[in-house]
């Protein structure tokens, strides 16, 4: 079965377009918002929380912890604070990410070969809480073996250069390489997700091309397309197209 995972960061962008920390009755309110995407489909939900704060905020996330009746996917960079945060928050999902401070979104997979120490020590002190652990990666054969090293029980495949490429040839050979890293991490014993500027055009040629994948995480274009048709009825388009 294939899920979805909605990532809810730009909800909390535009608030902060506004308003500068998280406070009640400030709009749009991604927990109340979160809560709708459930209701609406949405297996789990997804934020970043980044070290600049620039969408969502500490309160959010101990919110939607608190409040929301779905699994709760964590990004967050690699950094003593963040897994401090990480082990009080308890969610269900650690997904770890590269950041950097002057990126619009996250632009690459986490290099686990350079950083492999490092990271599978965060990775053992997050699963020490009962957390599970993934890993944002390119889909290159040898991180993906790195990955699995590490201990981690997931990936999450970036799907950037596919979803990015206005050619079909590009597109094509990225479909290849992606489902190539799925089947080699599934053969590892790790479950493997996916996302990254995935929308409702190029979604469908996705999933025909990596039918085994497990969730796929997508945000902007859900909240783009909310903004013509409503958040209930963008997850639910959205759905469809993973249930098709």
């Amino acid at each position: 079965m294939l899920f979805l995972g909605v990532n809810i960061d730009h909800i909390a962008t535009l608030r902060q377009a506004r308003y500068k920390s998280a406070q009640f009755n400030q709009e749009p309110d991604p927990i109340a918002l979160a809560r709708l995407c459930v209701e609406a489909g949405a297996h789990n939900i997804t934020a970043h929380l980044r070290e600049d704060r620039r969408h969502m905020q500490d309160r959010d996330l101990i919110l939607l912890k608190k409040q929301i009746k779905a699994p709760l996917n964590f990004e967050m960079a690699i950094t003593p604070p963040m897994i401090d945060f990480a082990l009080k928050l308890k969610p269900t999902e650690v997904c770890l990410v590269p950041e950097k401070r002057q990126e619009v979104t996250t632009e690459g997979g986490l290099d686990v070969l350079t950083h492999f120490t490092k990271i599978k020590k965060a990775t053992a002190k997050i699963q020490s809480q009962g957390i599970a652990v993934s890993l944002f990666i390119d889909p290159i054969e040898d991180q993906v073996k790195a990955a699995a090293g590490t201990g981690a029980q997931f990936i999450e495949l970036h799907t950037g250069v596919f979803a990015n490429s206005k050619s079909k040839t590009t597109q094509k050979k990225e479909l290849l390489r992606l489902n190539k890293a799925l089947c080699l991490g599934k053969s590892l014993g790790l479950t493997v997700n996916a996302g990254h500027g995935l929308n409702y055009q190029n979604i469908t040629p996705f999933i025909q091309a990596l039918p085994e994948v497990n969730t796929l995480n997508i945000g902007h274009t859900i909240v783009s397309r909310s903004i013509e048709v409503g958040l209930f009825r963008a997850v639910q388009e959205m759905v469809q197209l993973l249930k098709k």
